[in-house]
């Protein structure tokens, strides 16, 4: 029997019959690992214990204190589980697919009745009794005749289907947790019973098509959460209602911010106080562009598919797009224009107007761009995704040497912004070439260079994340944490030589011959609509006292203070303080709560006592304690607070 060398972390080495698998392994090295460990890591590749290795390799024993390979197998495991559970409690069911996902996994099912929360009880309970059976879980390999075969005898025709979709050189494997059986690749647990039978949770119930085809039957997913132990699963649940609490889909109703409806799908129509927090926000990120040394423009919103034939978006991003037919007078055919998904070649045309000269560059120009991508139905999310949005869109043409210049100067100038709106700190993803590219090795070599020197000019650490450059330049993501740990990916910096050489832009140089420029992508925000979505869910709706579509109610406490509520509230709006007044007949606590609700910073109570002070009563949201504070004071504290950052 020939021999394979297998290396382990510690470094050493050992010489074993090829063909053995890593649950021997195990088993040699000592009872107690053998007992423990639940897969393996073989030359980077996560390992099931009961695949052979057959070469040298370098290989790890897995258990569950290795959090990664535990969670991912946990997860696995739990949706064949769940599939098997399913299929004792409903025998008719029919089964497809259930992935590893997020926090845990879902799976897909074709049953005829809609599955209801009393089921998904059944559910679990059933999964619990597999789980305590400890049944044992093991693999074969099968041809392809007899896994066909086996589906159909089984009445299991989505196996079929998916059995056709595997690569013809791709081995079939087969796996059973008990008696119950999938097509799966794995890997897998030993048993069921390594499976923490405290640690999962069935979350919820919706429907998918198959496949993702709306023309294919619809199907209903089940999903769950699972983690490695009890307490960790608690701290899910208690992240998921946190998170639920700051929905800015809920917020969005209490402060009246905007409302959605069925006749402009993922379109939002936007409430006097969430296009308040709009255009302050615009207005901000305005002058910060002007000061920054932007200059300002706006593009056609319709634009003929000449020119997203020319710029490739027809070609790669068709489906994405909104497509408008015109019968234009005296034309034989109509005209097929399109809603423009995105401003950058319409950039490129404002820059092909007129000789540019090397001493024009760089050239930063900017445009609130109102935008429009058609979303699948199910991917849509309140104003997080939505099919109508405008973007904080800018686009720099500059020379290959002024790269790195910019891309620092665009990192300092993020990382202001960011600061003013409640994030100090950012990650950076600088994205390499791709296999597939344009350009030469030298070109790549100098602007992959740039970029890198001016990430590490600036002091901010980053992660390199090899391969994921656009085909055309390398970019950096920036990605914003909030305040209960989720990330979102928010700004952008693209270097695009590919977009200027098919719309014909050109510089004439010092050489007095012409060049291309190149095109710099950048977005601050992204999509406002997205960005306030997210401040709002960071902030869980308390957001900053400038930014805050209702700064200051006046609330009168007897009728008597009215007339001085109403000169309060003269006063804060002359200081620039979006104030209002709330002179209602109802006690001061119900106006406080009501208020409260909608996430009104301040509250300035007032009755017979302030009113011959000339004072106000102060509380702020979330805070027990008031203060009384005398009027002049009040106006001119708030009235700085109301200033934006970069004006005061």
């Amino acid at each position: 029997m020939s021999q394979i060398t297998l290396t382990f972390p510690d470094g050493n080495s050992r010489d074993v019959p090829a063909g053995i698998t890593p649950g021997e392994v195990a088993a040699d090295i000592s009872k107690s690992l053998s007992k423990k460990a639940i897969s393996a890591t073989v030359n980077g590749e996560h390992f099931d214990l009961a695949w052979p290795i057959e070469a040298d390799a370098s290989i790890a024993i897995n258990t569950m204190q290795d959090e990664a390979p535990a969670l991912e197998l946990i997860r696995h495991d739990l949706a064949h589980v769940m599939a098997r559970a399913v299929q004792t409690v409903f025998p008719d069911v029919k089964v497809t697919i259930g992935p590893v996902r997020d926090f845990g996994w879902f799976y897909d099912f074709d049953r005829q009745e809609p599955f209801t929360p009393e089921d998904l009880g059944a559910i679990e309970a059933e999964m619990k009794k597999i789980i305590n059976a400890r049944d044992p879980v093991r693999t074969e390999i099968w041809d392809r005749d007899r896994v066909r075969q086996h589906y159909t005898d089984t009445d299991e025709p989505y196996k079929i289907e998916l059995l056709d979709r595997i690569p013809g050189d791709e081995p079939i494997r087969m796996y059973w947790h008990g008696d119950w059986q999938d097509m799966c690749r794995g890997p897998h647990l030993q048993h069921t019973g390594q499976i923490p039978a405290d640690a999962f949770k069935l979350t919820r119930v919706s429907s998918a098509y198959w496949l993702g085809d709306n023309t294919r039957p619809q199907l209903q997913r089940i999903y769950g959460v699972a983690f490695r132990n009890r307490d960790d699963l608690k701290k899910h649940q208690q992240f998921l209602e946190e998170a639920e609490a700051r929905d800015h889909r809920r917020l969005g109703r209490e402060m009246d911010l905007y409302h959605m409806q069925e006749e402009a799908p993922g379109q939002v129509f936007w409430h006097p106080n969430g296009w308040t927090i709009y255009t302050t926000l615009q207005d901000y990120m305005r002058r910060r562009q002007r000061a920054g040394g932007y200059v300002e423009v706006n593009t056609p919103q319709v634009v003929d598919r000449k020119l997203w034939e020319a710029s490739g978006h027809w070609d790669k991003y068709q489906d994405h797009m909104f497509i408008v037919e015109v019968d234009e007078e005296h034309a034989r055919e109509k005209a097929i224009n399109a809603l423009k998904p995105m401003n950058c070649p319409c950039h490129v045309q404002i820059f092909n107007q007129g000789l540019k000269s090397y001493r024009d560059l760089p050239l930063r120009m900017a445009e609130f761009g109102s935008c429009a991508r058609y979303e699948p139905s199910g991917a849509l999310h309140g104003i997080m995704r939505v099919r109508g949005f405008t973007q904080d869109d800018g686009h720099i043409f500059c020379t290959e040497d002024q790269i790195q210049d910019e891309c620092a100067k665009f990192i300092a100038f993020l990382t202001e912004t960011y600061a003013d709106l409640g994030f100090e700190s950012f990650d950076i993803a600088f994205a390499t070439r791709p296999e597939k590219r344009v350009g030469s090795d030298e070109s790549w070599d100098h602007v992959e260079g740039a970029l890198e020197a001016a990430i590490k000019s600036t002091g901010n650490p980053y992660r390199v994340e090899e391969g994921d450059g656009s085909f055309y330049g390398p970019k950096l993501d920036f990605y914003l944490t909030d305040a209960i740990g989720r990330v979102w990916q928010c700004g952008t910096f693209q270097v695009d030589p590919n977009l200027p050489e098919r719309l014909g832009a050109t510089y004439i140089g010092e050489d007095s011959g012409k060049h291309r420029p190149y095109m710099l992508h950048r977005a601050t925000l992204g999509s406002f609509e997205r960005f306030i979505g997210i401040l709002i869910e960071n902030s869980a709706g308390r957001l900053p006292f400038w930014l805050a579509p209702q700064q200051v109610v006046v609330a009168s406490i007897v009728s008597e203070a009215d007339d001085y509520v109403h000169e309060v509230v003269a006063a804060l709006t002359k200081a620039g303080v979006r104030a209002s007044a709330d002179i209602r007949n109802e006690k001061i606590n119900y106006k406080v709560r009501e208020h409260s609700l909608a996430k009104v910073p301040v509250i300035l109570a007032i009755g017979r006592k302030e009113v011959e002070d000339r004072t106000v009563t102060l509380r702020r949201l979330g805070e027990k304690t008031t203060q009384v504070i005398e009027l002049d004071t009040v106006t001119a504290d708030l009235g700085m607070e109301a200033t934006a950052p970069d004006l005061r």
